[in-house]
């Protein structure tokens, strides 16, 4: 009996995650990202879904989408997971699974955490020392919300849309970040990360300045 798509609450933000079996590498070259981003792009619209951020890591994905349909995003990841597959298969001469069983997600309260969820997922490549800052890892939209990078594949946000009047502020506000909104041990989670800080600074208290080497996780404004 074939396994029901995932259900989620439709117009509520998921974060999705795709990992490579047993953590194994999925992404072998830019052509692989490159397929993988086209046909995310082909199924978005037929699965009634709308990507706000996106980034594709070695052996993991993360989208942060919005379903307008109760089944939309298990319909969409088994869809972009069953035809890259086919894809790489064909192209390394391999056979089998590529994913590690079904993809990973939970709901993002929207009011609270979109905005930082968005940074979350566009630092995963700075984080891991795959580039030196954001906004030079060209397979994620970090360089589409913050710098009006032209990309077909997003919609923005409500949340995102908020940041300002035009799309240049808006850039301008989500490059600056602020600090972490949410619940205390989303807050807790969000501190752990490089070059982030939960919570505002006390009034009148000088701001800490980053070492020299420490390298900046976003780009400098």
């Amino acid at each position: 009996m074939p396994r029901r798509a995932r259900l989620v609450l439709p117009g509520v933000a998921i974060h999705a995650i795709q990992r490579g079996n047993n953590r194994s590498t999925c992404f072998f070259d830019n052509e692989d990202r490159a397929l993988y981003l086209f046909h995310l792009g082909r199924l978005l619209p037929r699965a009634y879904c709308r990507l706000h951020a996106y980034c594709l890591m070695s052996n993991h994905v993360h989208l942060l989408l919005t379903a307008e349909q109760a089944d939309g995003c298990g319909l969409l990841m088994k869809g972009i997971g069953q035809l890259y597959t086919q894809y790489i298969n064909k192209r390394y001469g391999r056979c089998g699974s590529l994913w590690e069983g079904r993809f990973k997600s939970c709901l993002v309260q929207s009011e609270d955490y979109v905005l930082e969820c968005h940074r979350y997922i566009e630092l995963n490549p700075a984080r891991a020392g795959m580039a030196p800052r954001a906004d030079e890892y060209p397979w994620s939209s970090y360089r589409a919300n913050a710098k009006g990078e032209s990309c077909e594949l997003l919609s923005a946000h409500e949340e995102y849309i908020r940041l300002g009047r035009s799309s240049g502020e808006r850039q301008a506000v989500y490059r600056d970040g602020g600090y972490a909104l949410g619940s205390a041990s989303f807050k807790r989670a969000m501190a752990r990360v490089p070059g982030r800080r939960a919570e505002p600074g006390d009034a009148g208290r000088p701001a800490r300045h980053r070492p020299a080497d420490q390298p900046d996780l976003l780009t400098a404004k």
